[in-house]
C-alpha cells in the first residue's frame, strides 16, 4: 500500500515530497484474513490524513515473516523509500518457531541500526507470547523489545496488541486460529502506535 496525503509540509524532508513512513511487519500488518483496507497501517494511512499531516505510508509487512526476513529485505527497501520513519513490528513468528531469542535481538537490533544509519527514525513495536509459553520464556521474549529499544535510541510500542490479546474476552477479537485479529481489533492497534509514532512525525 503507497498512499501520498495533500497536506501541510513536515519538516524540512517533505519540502520536496511528504516523508515516508515505512512499516516492516508480518501477518498481523499485512491484513492476513481481513478485508483489504481494514488493518491497522491503512487506518493509520487515513488517520494522517484526518490530522492533516503530510506523510506517505509505505507497508512492506509479508505475512510469516520473522525478524530473520526483515532483516534480510530491510537495506532495498531502505534504499528505494528513503523513509523518515521505519516502523518495525516483527517477531512474533520468531516465537512461534522457536528460533533463538538471541537471534530476534541481534536481528532487530541490526534493522534499528540500519534505519538509523540511513536518516529514518525508528518506532519498534513489542510482542508478547500466549501463557502457555511459559512464563520465563515469556518474560525473557517480552523484554527483547525493551532492550533495543534502549541500546538503539528507538522509540518503542511496549505490546503491539495491548487492548486486544490482554482482554478477558480476546477471543472475541481473533480469527478462528486465535492468532490473527479480526478488522474489528486493528483500530485498538493503530491506538497503540499512534501516540509514539505521531512524536516521531513532529
Amino acid at each position: 500500500m503507497r498512499c501520498t496525503l495533500a497536506a501541510a509540509p513536515l519538516g524540512a524532508r517533505a519540502a520536496a515530497e511528504p516523508p515516508v513512513v515505512l512499516v516492516l511487519g508480518d501477518s498481523l500488518s499485512a491484513e492476513y484474513g481481513i478485508a483489504r483496507g481494514a488493518g491497522w497501517v491503512a487506518l493509520l494511512d487515513r488517520k494522517l490524513s484526518a490530522e492533516k499531516i503530510a506523510a506517505r505510508v509505505v507497508n512492506a509487512s509479508i505475512s510469516g515473516d520473522t525478524t530473520s526476513g526483515g532483516r534480510a529485505r530491510l537495506p532495498a527497501l531502505l534504499r528505494t523509500h528513503r523513509p523518515a520513519v521505519v516502523v518495525i513490528a516483527l517477531g512474533g513468528n520468531d516465537a512461534l518457531r522457536g528460533l533463538p531469542l538471541d537471534m530476534t535481538q541481534a536481528n532487530l537490533a541490526a534493522m534499528a541500526q540500519a534505519a538509523g544509519q540511513a536518516g529514518a527514525k525508528v518506532l519498534l513495536a513489542g510482542m508478547q507470547v500466549p501463557p502457555n509459553y511459559g512464563g520465563d520464556y515469556g518474560r525473557r521474549f517480552a523484554a527483547v523489545f525493551p532492550k533495543v529499544a534502549r541500546a538503539q535510541q528507538a522509540a518503542l510500542v511496549p505490546f503491539l496488541l495491548k487492548g486486544v490479546a490482554d482482554r478477558p474476552d480476546a477471543a472475541a477479537l481473533f480469527q478462528a486460529d486465535r492468532i490473527h485479529p479480526t478488522a474489528e481489533a486493528h483500530p485498538a492497534i493503530l491506538a497503540n502506535v499512534w501516540p509514539e509514532l505521531r512524536k516521531l512525525l513532529r
